[in-house]
């Protein structure tokens, strides 16, 4: 079982939340830094200070100064500073000097070779823990080594409730953010919320209704021009099985009520043999005009969900139209009317699809021809397609209906449809054939012939369902 995506207010808010812990941390850090380094300055400024006066004082001072005056000397030295402590020794290692506090004679020397620079490093106690600056100095009588500390206590108590206020700063802001980005998320998605629920409220009988692009934010715009365009489809597509509908009961009511009617004068009074044989003679005929129409229809529907042709083969259509001629050869001598076919083609496709379009195409063509006349088939190949023409004079069809031959149940005389000529099936089934195969296919008219044209792709083309 796929799992449902995630809602795209919980992923919105969670990025919110996660941009406010990297926002909150990332500022949080750099002002850590900036106090630490601020903290750090001062220190180092303040050690630097001292060492500069013990430095001096050092190399003032006398062989003859005893114990008691170099200890006062320094005493006085570190009043006015933020309580520095002091330890300073000679080459053997004997104390110069202790000020009162933390043993800084436990701290550890660095390598002798960095004794001549400033080396300011953390040190801690058992209780506190201080900043250090160790340095040698050389004078004429010694070398001194003075190491100079500051307690640092308060700073690091005062970076250690920072980071815990930074924590919880952190974890508020991440729960206010996630809030309010679930309230903007919310209130952003309102103009989609009214889109979806003036969708819910379209049904079959209002597909008529669009909605309003301009009204909707930008982001919405193509989607409800694509949604306006899916209704506009969904419309038509409804249309036609509207009317398809209708025109199967409109086709199908005359012929049932003529054998109802023909049924009930038959019954009406008793009749001969020879006069209920004509009755079911009549009756066969709309039978089998209503199994006619009933193939077409299936026959229309299984082609409307081909993509492409069950058993596509190389098919000669001289061959084909030579058959067809054949065929048809003893109707058209019937009615006076020549059949032609100029040209050769072969094309790849199905051939009792195709022999079907063809021939509706040619009854199509014999029937609507004058005597004496002649229908012309002209197969024209090129690189990418290959067309076949039906051609035949007669009357001319009207260019308001050009456009609706293919329809189906369609004719362009109503009055005539119990002259043989079918449902109204016929080009809306050689249409469906054609387009199956990737083709097309078109009708003009004029004051002196008809024509049907065929644009198929050829074997070496590719070809492109409609």
């Amino acid at each position: 079982m796929v799992a449902r995506p995630t809602s795209l207010t919980l992923r919105l808010t969670l990025l919110f939340s996660a941009v406010a812990t990297v926002v909150f941390l990332a500022f949080g850090w750099i002002i850590e830094r900036s106090i630490e380094e601020h903290f750090e300055a001062q220190d180092s400024k303040e050690l630097s200070v001292v060492a500069h006066a013990v430095k001096q004082s050092l190399t003032t001072l006398q062989t003859y100064d005893d114990l008691g005056a170099i200890q006062q000397r320094f005493d006085d030295m570190l009043v006015g500073h933020h309580n520095p402590l002091l330890y300073i020794s000679n080459s053997t290692g004997k104390t110069l000097y202790r000020s009162t506090g933390a043993d800084l004679s436990q701290v550890p020397l660095p390598r002798s070779n960095h004794l001549s620079h400033h080396n300011i490093t953390q040190w801690s106690d058992d209780d506190h823990h201080y900043r250090v600056l160790i340095q040698q100095v050389t004078t004429p009588r010694d070398v001194y080594t003075i190491t100079i500390a500051v307690a640092i206590d308060f700073h690091l108590q005062f970076l250690t409730h920072f980071r815990h206020t930074l924590w919880l700063m952190v974890a508020a802001g991440i729960l206010i953010m996630g809030v309010m980005g679930w309230i903007a998320v919310r209130h952003g998605h309102q103009p989609l919320r009214e889109i979806v629920d003036q969708i819910s409220h379209i049904s079959a009988s209002e597909l008529n209704s669009r909605l309003a692009p301009e009204t909707v934010p930008a982001e919405l715009t193509e989607l409800a021009v694509s949604f306006n365009e899916l209704l506009q489809r969904m419309e038509e597509a409804f249309n036609r099985l509207t009317n398809f509908s209708a025109d199967i009961a409109h086709e199908l009511r005359t012929p049932v009520t003529n054998l109802m009617t023909q049924t009930q004068v038959a019954l009406s009074q008793a009749r001969s043999t020879e006069e209920y044989r004509e009755i079911l003679y009549s009756n066969m005929e709309e039978y089998e005009r209503m199994s006619q129409m009933i193939g077409d229809m299936l026959f229309l529907a299984k082609a409307d969900n081909v993509q492409h042709p069950p058993n596509s083969e190389i098919i000669n259509l001289k061959s084909e139209l030579h058959n067809l001629f054949d065929f048809y050869s003893a109707w058209a001598e019937e009615n006076h009317v020549s059949l032609t076919l100029i040209g050769d083609a072969s094309i790849q496709g199905d051939r009792l699809m195709l022999r079907r379009a063809l021939s509706n195409l040619l009854s199509n063509a014999i029937r609507h021809t004058p005597k004496n006349q002649r229908v012309t088939v002209t197969l024209t190949p090129t690189e990418s397609d290959v067309c076949i023409a039906v051609q035949n004079p007669g009357e001319t069809i009207a260019p308001e209906h050009l456009s609706k031959v293919f329809d189906r149940f369609y004719r362009t005389d109503p009055s005539r449809q119990r002259s043989g000529e079918g449902a109204g099936l016929g080009l809306a089934i050689v249409k469906s054939i054609i387009e199956a195969h990737g083709g097309s296919i078109v009708a003009t008219s004029d004051e002196t012939n008809t024509q049907f044209q065929i644009s198929l792709p050829s074997i070496t083309a590719p070809s492109h369902p409609a």
